[in-house]
């Protein structure tokens, strides 16, 4: 007894810690776990917002997010879509993208029962347990869906369902196991099933299921709950867990039946419903003595009184009957005032919908116009060039060693290798089917039953090593058709001339818009398509792989299906010498801006203001159509050829502008954000009033095809790239670094991928298409675009601060003067500036009378003739 007296006497000696016990109380007391409490719940919140914004902007933020370690967000000018801003998008990118995927979303309900339990002190589910729980199920959901997206063969699109470490599992487990990773996978589950279950044996297992099925055949629970919550209603003060005492408990019901009666009968009618409150109040005092009498039978030891349950089926149905009928009562007198309501408010709405003025104002209108038809007939814009006429086919040049015929012994020999090379891993095939083409010879196989397609396409490396093939391409399964396709490369090569293609029935008889044809299929059918119906078409492909020559067939399609009146070319050629041969029909097919000499845009400068003067023909073109009632430019110039559009009021029939890029790459790294806003925003919102985009570049990384115009090219045409995740950023897929070249591509539409050899174009063919349409007859110049006052063109001394030039000024200045020559390009060049800090720096140079204004395409005129002079403006400026 004496050592409890002395341990119970322990704490009595510890004065001095009482400082720090205050001290540990206020940090963990109350207040403090209701703050972190509350910040815990936040968060989690916060989390959910960030994940679920970034699976559905997280793709046009990868550009952002990337850029944002290097530069800060304000000065790159960029815009983040996430609900969040950039923390939102760069923790989604972490955690969704790099970390564990969708799985991510598990750290959500850690946080929310933690919260919970700070704030409420309230443990909903154990906090410790749960978190176990949470950690392994993220880690095995991320490479569950790993191995789907691995199996799948579409990284770049579903990469985010899996997230990097997902992808990082199963490409480990893949390079070890193969595709029996997936038993791996699965056995991590069972045992960390068995072990944090705590599972003995199977037998535990249909234990523990039974066991949920036993507590449900006493019908003596629902006694137990409500006698309960009528003795937690009395006991106010006194806190005694003793129940087996009989004599309180008859006493209790009693006073404890008088106090809900007011609570139930509050709502209603008090004056007029006197007699029911009553009767109310003996059926309650006949439902407490049952409810007694059932819970001395629960607590009898041995249950042989179990008889007098039956009793208790009809007291539950008075107690159901006995809740419905205040409130049905309420409900039934207010449903037939609503239904008499009704018929009031269409008896209202009914005259409002004979009002129908505009259409007879628009019948009056018509009939000037139809008697402008008779007078003069529809609208024709061809007439301005009345003499006009199409290049004929006589142009171009007739190959005559083109057609390469693949023999038969080739395609049996490939046959034969194909199916030894696939029962050697054993599998067998039902048929095969062999299509030869231009460049590539497609076999059609159909497995047999039982037979994984994911077999076949991992074969893909081994199929080609057999056949010596410089790449293969296995489609699994071809669209519309329940075969598999393997594409192998022909040993001699068909080539595909444009004259060919041109001269065909299928595109002299094509109706389409802008009818654009691209060469042959691996089927030998002539491909034609629309570019109005594209839109837009982005095209990358590796130096030397057909790119330019791709260019000039879309070019010379169009020349040779379209009139001068109806289409308008905006070239942009930073090599300067691709697009060059096009400079002859500047009269007849090209646009440019006013006061500019050369067509064909190879300056920066100038791309930056043609891009934006083509923003401000689109707006005004809009203008147009919105007066006009008109939801795009066909229907637009319909009317206007009907003679339904007045020319006093400004409309005018107008053309299709199509805008071609030949290297986008260059003109992003020279100019960026001011190249990048205008081609997204004419690729938004332009396809409706006929400006087109036709954007090449050599080099398809996400730097240079960002996410923002990325968005808004659905249709993407690739030549052979050197690398898979080239391929994937063109085309959200593998393929294109499995091409053989010269020619052969990718052609992507919406979800339709098609195997391509482009047509031949040759030097001499496109100056003799030139030099015949140049020769005509044509307008006095070519079409103008909208005026653009760009930064130096409305830039005046009182625009720079004299007092804060730049540090680079003076070796600007000096170059300037050397060299003389005022141009801002070669600012750049020499001393290796941005494009921006180059331009002002020209900006002081012009303020300070170095160099003369702003003269569009020409170079500014150098005003100090001599390094001397120079020295002596220095000196003014005390610099």
């Amino acid at each position: 007894m004496a050592k409890k007296v002395d341990s119970s006497k322990q704490p009595l000696r510890k004065p001095a810690s009482k400082p720090s016990k205050s001290l540990r109380a206020t940090i963990a007391g109350p207040s403090t776990r209701l703050v972190i409490g509350g910040l815990t719940v936040l968060l989690a919140v916060l989390l959910f917002l960030a994940f679920f914004s970034y699976l559905i902007s997280g793709e046009a933020d990868q550009s952002v997010v990337g850029a944002a370690f290097k530069t800060p967000l304000k000065d790159s000018g960029q815009k983040v879509q996430n609900w969040l801003g950039l923390t939102g998008a760069i923790v989604g990118h972490f955690f969704v993208f790099q970390w564990f995927g969708l799985a991510s979303f598990l750290i959500i309900p850690v946080l929310l029962v933690a919260g919970i339990k700070l704030t409420f002190s309230r443990e909903i589910f154990p906090l410790k347990r749960l978190t176990y729980q949470a950690i392994f199920y993220m880690i095995w959901v991320s490479a569950v869906l790993g191995f789907v997206v691995l199996w799948s063969d579409s990284q770049s699109n579903l990469s985010t369902l899996s997230g990097g470490i997902g992808l990082l599992i199963n490409q480990l487990l893949y390079n070890l196991i193969g595709w029996g990773s997936i038993a791996v996978i699965a056995a991590a589950l069972f045992v960390f099933v068995i072990y944090f279950y705590r599972v003995d044996s199977l037998e535990h297992v249909a234990e523990k299921v039974e066991g949920m099925k036993v507590p449900r055949p006493t019908v003596s629970n629902p006694f137990k709950n409500l006698f309960k919550e009528i003795e937690e209603l009395d006991e106010d003060e006194e806190e005694e867990k003793p129940v087996e005492k009989p004599a309180p408990v008859k006493e209790e019901p009693k006073p404890i039946l008088r106090k809900p009666i007011p609570v139930i009968t509050e709502p209603d009618e008090p004056e007029e419903e006197a007699d029911e409150e009553e009767q109310e109040y003996l059926q309650l005092q006949k439902v407490n003595r049952l409810a007694e009498d059932a819970r001395r039978v629960l607590e009898t030891p041995i249950p042989l009184p179990v008889e007098a349950i039956p009793v208790e089926e009809p007291v539950l149905e008075e107690v159901v009957a006995y809740t419905p009928p205040a409130p049905v009562a309420k409900v039934s007198r207010e449903v037939p005032k609503e239904k008499s309501s009704e018929p009031d408010f269409i008896i209202e709405t009914a005259p409002a919908e004979e009002i129908l003025p505009p259409k007879k104002i628009e019948k009056l209108d018509t009939q000037p116009n139809e008697n402008l038809i008779k007078e003069l007939g529809l609208y024709d814009p061809t007439l301005d060039l009345a003499r006009y006429q199409y290049p004929s086919v006589e142009l171009l040049r007739e190959y005559t060693t083109d057609k390469a015929q693949v023999s038969e012994e080739e395609l049996k020999t490939k046959k034969d290798t194909i199916l030894r090379t696939l029962s050697d891993y054993g599998i067998s095939i039902a048929s095969i089917k062999a299509t030869p083409g231009p460049t590539v010879t497609l076999y059609e196989i159909v497995p047999s039953a039982g037979v994984k397609i994911s077999r076949i396409k991992s074969l893909e490396d081994d199929i080609a090593l057999s056949l010596a093939a410089l790449g293969i391409r296995i489609i699994a399964p071809m669209p519309g058709k329940g075969t598999i396709g393997i594409e192998v490369p022909n040993k001699n090569r068909e080539m595909v001339s444009i004259r060919a293609v041109v001269a065909s029935e299928k595109f002299q008889k094509s109706t389409a818009e802008l009818p654009v044809v691209l060469g042959k299929t691996i089927s030998n059918e002539i491909f034609v398509t629309d570019l109005a119906k594209m839109p837009h078409l982005l095209i990358a492909g590796a130096t030397g792989q057909g790119k330019s020559v791709g260019m000039n067939v879309i070019l010379a399609s169009l020349l040779y299906k379209k009139h001068p009146a109806q289409l308008k070319f905006v070239l942009v050629d930073p090599k300067k010498v691709e697009l060059s041969l096009f400079s002859k029909i500047e009269r007849h097919f090209l646009a440019k801006l006013p006061g500019t000499e050369d067509a064909i845009i190879t300056d920066t400068k100038k791309v930056i203001y043609t891009l934006n003067s083509l923003c401000v023909e689109m707006d005004s073109r809009y203008e147009l159509l919105k007066n006009a009632g008109c939801r795009n430019l066909k229907e637009y110039n319909q009317k206007f050829i009907e003679r339904r559009l007045n020319p006093e009021k400004g409309h005018r029939f107008l053309p299709y502008i199509v805008l071609v890029i030949d290297e986008l790459a260059d003109l992003m790294m020279t100019a960026g954000k001011e190249v990048e806003t205008p081609i997204a925003r004419l690729a938004q919102l332009a396809r409706a009033i006929g400006i087109h985009l036709i954007v090449a570049t050599q080099r398809p990384s996400v730097d240079i095809i960002t996410g923002k115009i990325k968005a808004n090219f659905p249709a993407r045409l690739s030549f052979k790239v050197t690398q898979k995740v080239d391929s994937r950023t063109i085309l959200d897929t593998n393929g294109a670094d499995q091409l053989v070249g010269q020619g052969d591509m990718l052609f992507l539409q919406g979800s339709d991928m098609t195997r391509l050899q482009c047509a031949f174009v040759d030097t001499p063919e496109v100056d003799a298409v030139c030099d015949f349409i140049g020769e005509q007859q044509g307008y006095s110049d070519a079409y103008l675009l909208p005026e653009f006052e760009g930064d130096e063109a409305g830039n005046d001394e009182k625009d720079v601060d004299l007092a804060q030039l730049d540090p680079m000024f003076k070796d600007a200045a000096r170059l300037i003067v050397i060299h003389q020559q005022g141009s801002t390009s070669l600012i750049q060049r020499k001393m290796k500036l941005g494009y921006n800090r180059a331009g002002r720096i020209m900006d002081q140079l012009e303020a300070t009378g170095v160099v003369g204004p702003f003269e569009g395409s020409k170079a500014r005129e150098v005003l100090i003739q001599s390094e001397e002079r120079l020295d002596e403006l220095f000196k003014e400026l005390r610099l």
